[in-house]
Order: structure tokens, then sequence, then C-alpha cells
């Protein structure tokens, strides 16, 4: 899909079709105004006989209006104009994409960025519409013998900006928000491909595909790399898999090599049976997501590499089935983790954690600004958090603080947890340094408490996906989250460092 800007009059629009927006109680936003006016009252005319309220998110399509250009007006319901705020624009921009979908329309021309919005400027509008677009449009049919015709024919999209002071920042927005929906589709697909076919190594194929593409310095550890630096713990997962087992990393440099880089640690598990510790067999086949964590530092990588972001940043990929047969880790088995740390495996489907803790202290070679790692790590976040925020715990409260404000301009949002030691003694264990588990009660804090003892080094932060990297149901599906939250962490970070 192409994005356009330009300074222009809703009348005056040559095409398939203009978008204004209504707020509740028939009330019309200013382009609806001025096409309105255009069109001696056309569209108050509609709206009084009763076809359309404002209500949020609903729309109608109008033809053939009177003094337009264009062959179509579609009218967008914003709700009520006070509480118009971020989530009414977002769900607003997704009710449009959905109904210029369903019409013949090859283009559109959206007057809805320049309505108000408290706190937020031009860009965030117009990068969020892009991104929302891609979204509309994507679809993952790759493995099926006849996939479903495209009858989607929009492919082009013209926003409007109220002034030419204007469009300098909306370009730079477009090309921002396109930087971003390309690296989600990227940690979509990944995510949404059948785990016999996303595997680990298919999944070091594609980062060094993504190296090779963007000219980025890759390494792949194989099983004996990784026995030779003392890797028990993530070793210990792969132990009941026919895959073997890889630590991928890939190295981005947009700054000078004195630069500390940041670090992402990205959760690689292609599929999760549990292991020994086995799941239920319900939705079981969800656990192709739980290499979501991987996929989104590989999304982010690929949405930097296109903005040619100055900043240097490193993405570490620990990936691994967790599969249960005869050579497979036992719940109670001890092993010894990268750092020296011994570790009782009381559950084998806490093995996120387990080649996490092996990652992490790999990365310290690389002497990081910080740490993230991002992972589908515990149903516990999703009790607690739903499908909505990322879980997130830091052993620093400024990185902490700065991804919460990442979550929030990018509307991918997070949520703070504590990382108290007064959590810290529920992982005793009476015949090993620690226990991979703390029990049933806040299983997300103690899962990230395993983790922070292997973070001493450095300053850490922790997104536990496991409740917002992919859709069940109906719409099942990766969602491509958290590549927004990251990649506006490092567009942030790149502006304040130059």
């Amino acid at each position: 899909m192409d994005f356009g800007i330009k300074v222009g009059i809703p009348e005056k629009q040559r095409g398939a079709c203009v978008v204004v927006g209504i707020f509740e109680s028939r009330k019309l936003s200013d382009p609806a105004k001025t096409l309105d006016k255009a069109t001696d009252g056309y569209i108050t005319g509609i709206l009084r006989n009763g076809d359309m309220e404002g209500k949020a998110s609903t729309t109608l399509l109008l033809h053939n209006v009177p003094n337009t250009l264009c062959k179509r007006v579609l009218l967008v319901g914003l709700g009520k104009e006070k509480d118009f705020g971020d989530k009414a624009y977002l769900d607003a921009m997704r009710a449009t994409f959905n109904a210029l979908n369903k019409t013949g329309a090859v283009d559109a021309t959206l007057f809805l960025t320049e309505i108000s919005i408290k706190d937020r400027e031009d860009d965030w509008k117009i990068s969020q519409t892009v991104i929302i677009a891609m979204e509309s449009i994507y679809c993952f049919d790759r493995h099926k013998s006849k996939p479903e015709e495209n009858k989607r024919l929009l492919h082009k999209v013209t926003l409007n900006a109220t002034d030419s002071a204007r469009l300098t920042v909306g370009k730079e927005a477009i090309q921002q928000g396109l930087a971003i929906a390309h690296g989600m589709n990227l940690a979509k697909d990944l995510g949404n491909l059948a785990p016999n076919i996303c595997t680990p190594t298919y999944l070091a194929d594609q980062a060094k595909e993504i190296a090779k593409t963007h000219k980025l310095k890759i390494s792949v550890l194989e099983q004996k790399d990784m026995e030779k630096l003392g890797m028990g713990a993530l070793l210990a997962v792969a132990r009941g898999s026919r895959q073997p087992a890889k630590l991928i990393v890939v190295e981005y440099q947009g700054h000078k090599k004195t630069e500390k880089p940041v670090v992402l640690v990205g959760k690689g598990v292609t599929f999760d049976t549990g292991g020994i510790s086995l799941k239920p067999s319900p939705d079981m086949d969800e656990m192709k997501y739980d290499m979501s964590g991987a996929a989104s530092v590989l999304g982010t990588l690929t949405a930097i590499t296109e903005m040619k972001l100055a900043i240097n940043v490193v993405a570490i990929i620990p990936a691994t089935e967790n599969m249960p047969d005869g050579n497979a880790t036992k719940p109670g088995d001890v092993v010894t983790s990268m750092s020296g740390q011994t570790i009782e495996i009381l559950n084998t489907d806490a093995e996120g954690r387990l080649i996490l803790c092996d990652a992490l202290t790999y990365a310290e070679r690389y002497k990081p600004e910080m740490v993230i790692d991002i992972a589908t790590l515990t149903g516990a976040c999703v009790i607690a958090l739903g499908n909505v925020a990322t879980g997130l715990i830091s052993n620093d409260d400024k990185l902490a603080q700065e991804l919460l404000r990442a979550g929030q301009q990018s509307a991918d949002r997070a949520w703070q947890l504590p990382l108290w030691d007064d959590y810290q003694d529920l992982l005793k264990s009476n015949f090993a340094d620690i226990a991979n588990i703390g029990g049933r009660t806040a299983g997300t804090i103690t899962a990230a408490c395993f983790l922070s003892r292997f973070t001493k080094e450095y300053r850490w932060a922790h997104l536990d996906i496991a409740g917002t990297a992919w859709k069940s149901g109906k719409e099942k599906g990766s969602t491509g989250r958290p590549v927004p939250l990251l990649t506006q962490f490092l567009i942030t970070r790149a502006r304040e460092m130059n």
C-alpha cells in the first residue's frame, strides 16, 4: 500500500473516496463542515434523516455526492467529542479501513488526522494511521493450497495536512509508520508459521537473510559452542528435541563503535509442549507462538534498519524446542548455568527462563548500555493483565519509565510490576542455588526474580508478552507486539543521543 500526504479540501479531491469524521449527536468535524458547505447541506441532510448518529466506529458510505469530484464519501463515527482520545482515534481508523476494504475504492483521501487529540501531535496520528492501514491488509495464507482471492482493491492512501508546514513532519511519520508495520509483519509471519517449519534452524536462517539484506553482522552458535560456554540451562531445555538448538546473535551498528549497544534478548522456543511437565492438550497448538519474543526482536531489527536509526543494537535469540522424550530433562534435575549458578528444575514447563538466563549471561560480553528481554514467559501475566498490556519488570526504574513512555507513545502499552527482594525467597531450593519456579502465587514476578539473578552487571528490563503476542479464537494469529514499543523506545534513545 502506498501512502502520501498533501494539503487540500475535501470537495476538491479527485479519486475513489474521501473520508471525513462525524461526532456523536450528528456533529460535523471541521473537514465535514467544509464538505457539507460545498454540497449545500447534503451531509447534514443525510444525518437528519437518521442514517447516522456519529457513534464510535460506525460508518456510512455515500455515492455521487453533489458538488464533489470523488466517487464516494465515507462518513466515520467518532463518538462523543469530549471523549475523543487515543482509543477513539485508533478505533475510528480501524473502522475506516475495515469499511474501505469492503468497497471497490482503489484510493482514499483521509481528513481524520487533523482532528485534535489531547497530548498528541500530527506525527503520532499519521504513523498510527499507517500502521493500522497496513494491519488491515495483513493476511497469512502461506500454508493454504488455494489462498483466498484478495478482493481488497485499496492500494493508495493520502492523508491531509492542514498546512504546508506540516508536510515534512507528515512524510517522516509515514516512513516511521511503514518501518514499524514492516517489522510487525515479519514478526507476525514468523509467529504464524507452523512449528514444523519455523524451527530453531529456520529462525537462524531468517536471521541470516535479514543480516544479508541489511549488511548486519551475524553469528549462530551451535550445540558444541554452547557446551564450551557452559550453557547448561539452555541445553537442558533442548535435550528432548531432535531439532538442534541455536543461539543467534545479530549486531546492528548505526552509531559509532564506542557507543554501548542496547541488547535485545528474545525468547525463541519454537514449540513448547511443556516437556516432561506436559501441557494440557487444548490450545497446545498455540505454543508455536512461544517464539514471539524472538520474532519481535527480528521485527524490531527490521524496523530500525529500514529507518537507519543512529543507535547500536545487539539481538540475542536463544532458540530451541521443548519436547518430551527419553533424553528430556526431568523435574528434579539440577543443571549449571553459564553464570555458574546451579538450578533445580522443578517444572520443565518453566523453560523460557532457563534459555533466557544463559542468553542474559552471554549478553555481558557486549558491555551493554542496557539489556531488555522479551518473552512469552508466564500464564500468570495473562491472568494479571489480560491481552491489553505487556508486563514490565526492571532492576532500573529510569529504564522502566522509558519503556512505559515508549508504550504510551506507540499505543503498545506496558504495565510495571514490582521486583522486590521479598519475592526472591520463593525461589529457594534445598538442592541447588535456585529453583526454576516459585509456586502458584506471583508467577510473573517470581519468573522475573529468577532472571534478575543473571542481570547483576547491567541495567535490565523484562517484558512478559504472554498476553499480548497473539490472539486466540476466531481471530487467532500473531499481533506483532511489542515491535511498536521496542522501536519507539529505540527511536527516542537515538534522538536523545544525537
